[in-house]
């Protein structure tokens, strides 16, 4: 065998694990918060260990799985907060790209876009909660929204939609938490984008962006609770209680004359 292609072949099997897991993932198969075993996941997929660890690198540092003393790896569960951030991110992206959409696009542009949007709207009310269809409306979910970017002409732009993972999260949660969008929901936004007044564009893509973050935020907190809160309420527990040990020692220090130092400037 060819020493050269040997690392080539291991990168090619890594990207292969990391699609398949990643497809589990965002289509229910594996839940969120469910356990990943690495030598599981490779006898499953006929691979050596060593292509699955690197896709399983891959997937926790973009965020979908995550690594725990004393559970071990599995898929994220993202926290309402983590929602909330998430979608200031993609806004803050997706309402420039909405403006640039709307100053830029060609007509033969702006007529693809429509109807995406038609044909979107069309898997929307027909998608279930079957966790292949999901995965395939949402396929199309993201692709309609990233070729907005695209048509902007703004490379730059398009670069950090998908190194953010900003629609990918969002993929995740809408898949998980099985969220239902209005009917002509996207042939609306097209039609807005496809008009002439950029402000009006870009509001419109704010509003379609915002529209979903709450209903995702109180699945989660119904369904896992807030206690994976606990790492920041007990780092803010611990600085509240810090500065009460502080204030109660520097009243201490009042209320005793031989703690008390005052500091006498020199005047000499």
């Amino acid at each position: 065998m060819d020493k050269a292609a040997a690392p080539q072949n291991e990168q090619s099997l890594a990207t292969q694990a990391y699609l398949q897991i990643r497809k589990k993932i965002l289509t229910g198969e594996i839940l969120l918060g469910q356990a990943i075993s690495r030598r599981g996941i490779a006898t499953e997929l006929g691979m050596s260990f060593i292509p699955v660890a690197e896709a399983m690198q891959r997937l926790e540092a973009e965020g979908m799985i995550e690594s725990l003393p004393r559970v071990g790896t599995r898929v994220r569960i993202p926290t309402a907060n983590d929602v909330r951030d998430r979608y200031i991110i993609r806004e803050a992206l997706e309402v420039q790209s909405a403006r640039l959409f709307c100053e830029k696009a060609s007509a033969a542009e702006r007529e693809e876009i429509a109807l995406m949007a038609a044909h979107l709207d069309d898997m929307a009310q027909q998608a279930s909660s079957n966790g292949e269809q999901r995965f395939e409306f949402q396929s199309y979910h993201v692709r309609f929204h990233m070729r907005i970017a695209e048509c902007c002409g703004c490379l730059p732009l398009c670069e950090m939609l998908e190194k953010n993972q900003v629609l990918i999260f969002n993929w995740l949660c809408d898949v998980a938490t099985d969220t239902h969008m209005p009917q002509a929901w996207h042939s609306a936004l097209a039609a807005v984008l496809n008009g002439t007044d950029a402000d009006a564009a870009a509001l419109a893509m704010g509003t379609h962006v915002r529209s979903g973050m709450s209903d995702i935020q109180n699945v989660i907190v119904a369904r896992f609770g807030d206690d994976r809160m606990w790492p920041q309420k007990k780092a803010d527990l611990i600085s509240r209680n810090e500065m009460l040990v502080r204030a109660s020692s520097w009243r201490q220090r009042r209320s005793d004359p031989d703690e008390l130092t005052i500091a006498i400037p020199d005047l000499s």
